[in-house]
Parts: structure tokens; sequence; C-alpha cells
């Protein structure tokens, strides 16, 4: 009885599976995800893999067809609707801090921008066009604290980072995310990071496939460093704006990164060998 209590169930494991596949690549999006290849791939019988499926197009992170389900691919729309979920669900972590029993003071918002345009600052209060923001005042979440080893930590790991810049590879999208949902659980707020990371994966497949250049790792450890340091210092106004333009920068990227895919795979078919 003891022995089987710390097993993983079978449709968990296949699911954890499906999950990482999904986002490494290894299942290709134009393929319907039929339970019994699946079920043969994995070594398991159809009735996890059918559990697995149901949790990930729960999840979001697969989509249903007429003749079935296959991985989620997302419109370059789709991509920037994200990124503005993104950019408020972390923004939302470092106005928590700034919170007082009289409600927010003037934090900045993300202002309203086109497709593949940075967002930038606004620290006026935002139009019936601007991104979504928080504007109501909440009930008092005066006594916030933030949990500044979580952070040191952070810090430390991307300085280490800037020395000794590693390739680019999943392990590093990893640690990109990992820093953006600590900051949220950091911020005393463990459903805005579970938020967050629901929303993460289904951009990840994206950013697996956008092997990053060294000047753009050198980019996102020093806005790393310069977040972690203005949370320490309890410099929250310039946190916020460092993180907003952060975030703005990395939507810009991948809207100009798939916009231009799609320009060359219709380029692709426009010419033959």
């Amino acid at each position: 009885m003891n022995a089987r209590r710390g097993r993983i169930p079978l449709s968990e494991r296949v699911y954890r599976a499906l999950q990482q596949d999904l986002a490494a690549g290894v299942l290709v999006p134009t393929e319907r995800l039929g339970e019994e290849r699946l079920a043969e791939a994995y070594g398991v019988s159809r009735t996890p893999v059918r559990e697995a499926l149901a949790r990930l197009l729960s999840d979001g992170l697969l989509e249903r067809h007429p003749d079935g389900l296959y991985p989620y691919r997302p419109r370059v729309d789709d991509l920037g609707d994200l990124y503005e979920l993104r950019i408020v669900l972390e923004a939302r972590g470092i106005q928590r801090l700034q919170t007082t029993t009289t409600g927010f003071p003037g934090t900045p918002h993300a202002a309203a921008a086109g497709p593949g345009e940075p967002i930038t600052p606004a620290p006026t209060a935002v139009s019936a066009t601007a991104s979504p923001s928080i504007t109501a005042t909440p009930p008092s979440l005066s006594g916030m604290r933030l949990d500044s080893a979580a952070v040191r930590r952070e810090l430390e790991f991307w300085r280490d980072l800037r020395d000794q810049p590693p390739e680019p590879d999943a392990d590093l999208i990893a640690a990109d995310e990992r820093f953006h949902t600590v900051l949220l659980h950091a911020a005393g707020n463990a459903a805005l990071a579970d938020a967050l990371s629901a929303v993460q994966a289904r951009v990840r497949p994206v950013r697996a496939l956008d092997i990053p250049t060294p000047s753009r790792i050198a980019a996102m450890a020093d806005d790393h460093i310069a977040i972690a340091e203005h949370l320490l210092s309890d410099e929250l106004d310039a946190a916020l704006r460092t993180l907003l333009a952060h975030l703005a920068s990395s939507r810009a990227h991948v809207l100009t990164r798939a916009r231009r895919a799609l320009e060359l795979t219709r380029l692709a078919r426009a010419v033959r060998e």
C-alpha cells in the first residue's frame, strides 16, 4: 500500500510526456493526434492517452478539428493577444507590491499597440482602446512583502548567465519562463503565476523554433538583472517600467518573426527546385 503511495498515475505520466513533446515540437502540428498511434508511441493503452488528450485540450494546448485533435497553432493575432495577457498578469505582480490601503498609487500601464508595434508604458489613465489593465481599487492588500530570497537567487543566476552565456536551447527558454513565474510567486500570488504558466505553455512551441541570437540572450539577461535589482532595492516604479519594456520588446520580436516566417512559407510555395 505504502509502496504505491508515491506512484504517478499513468495518465499523468502520459500527460506530462505529451506536454514536453508538444513544447519541443516533436509532435508535428499538422498531423492529427490519433489515440492509437500515440498509445503505441508511448507504450500504453488508449485510455491514459485519451485522458491526457482531454486535459491538454482543456489547457488550450490542443485544438479540435472536424477530423480530430491537433497541436494548438496560434495565429499571429493570437500571439499578440497572449503577450498582452502576459503583460497584464506580470504587471499585476508588481502592482500588488505597490498597493496601499488607499488603492493603487499612479502605476504605469501598457499602452495599446498595433500588431508588431512595441508597447510603451503610459503614466496616464488608459483609454478604451488601451491594453487591459487593472484600474479598480481592490480590497486592501497592504502588508504585501516581496520574497527577496527568491528574487535574489534569480538575480545571481542571470548574472552568472550574462558572464557565461549558454547555448540557445530549451533550457534557456525554461530559465526565462522560470524568472517571470518566480517574480509572481515572490509577489505573493500563486494563482497569477499559474495563469502565466498556462500562457507560456501556449507560446512555448513558437519560441522553441525561434533560436535567440547572442545579442538577444545578452539583452534578456540584462533586462532580468535590472528588474530584479529594482525589486530588491524597492524601486517598484522602475521595476514595472523595465518589465513592461522587456515584455513589449519580446512581443514585437515574436510577432515580427512569425510574420516573416509566414511570408517565407508563401514564397516557398511559389517556387520549386
